[in-house]
């Protein structure tokens, strides 16, 4: 792609290295910004600053977060004895607009893919044993994505929290394998939240 100006291919490059976004919605977005008012562009600008400076993760339960502990975390009407493990940011907004879950989260920051490089020791494990360790839980619930590597990350939980005194459960699979959670529908996946079923069982379909 040839372009009339340096600096437009040095924007068109930038905005290219965003997922899912190629040369030509690139060229069309950075477009998009020179034909809006300065202060509109300056805005654009500023936030995206901000959140990269100033954005942080919750030290409870490592959701992003504008606070060291997250607004789900610090809440009174949150139900403290469940906790719901996800995978990342994506899956905590997607379980909460369902509306179904009352409990609090736990972000994993991934899941285990020996293909990718990331191990058990990669994701935020050893916080959650603590979190059982150090409060009063009573169910943990696998709300991982029905991939292969889903799968092998709730097997590994499961054998690393078998030995506590709680209740292990995953969501109900209404959602076909190889599904992410953050494109299942709201209602499909507030169903699969109420209707859990204990981790054993679903072991035995």
């Amino acid at each position: 792609m040839n372009f009339s100006s340096k600096l437009l291919e040095n924007a068109v490059a930038e905005f290219s290295k965003l997922p899912g976004i190629g040369q030509k919605t690139a060229l069309r977005l950075v477009l998009h910004l020179l034909n809006q008012d300065r202060p509109d562009v300056e805005r654009f600008s500023m936030a995206m600053t901000k959140l990269r400076n100033e954005i942080q993760h919750c030290r409870v339960c490592h959701n992003i977060a504008d606070y060291t502990v997250c607004e789900i975390c610090s809440s009174h009407k949150r139900d403290r004895n469940t906790i719901c493990v996800v995978e990342d940011t994506r899956d905590v907004m997607a379980i909460e607009n369902t509306n179904q879950y009352t409990g609090v989260y736990h972000v994993l920051g991934g899941l285990i893919s020996p293909m990718d490089g990331i191990g058990p020791s990669d994701l935020k494990v050893d916080s959650l044993v603590e979190r059982l360790r150090a409060n009063d839980v009573k169910e943990v619930i696998f709300a991982l994505s029905a991939t292969m590597e889903g799968d092998t990350t709730i097997f590994y939980l499961h054998k690393k929290l078998k030995d506590f005194n709680i209740t292990l459960s995953t969501i109900a699979r209404g959602i076909a394998f190889g599904g992410e959670l953050e494109y299942v529908d709201e209602i499909t996946l507030g169903r699969s939240i109420t209707t859990r079923v204990p981790y054993e069982n679903s072991l035995a379909k």
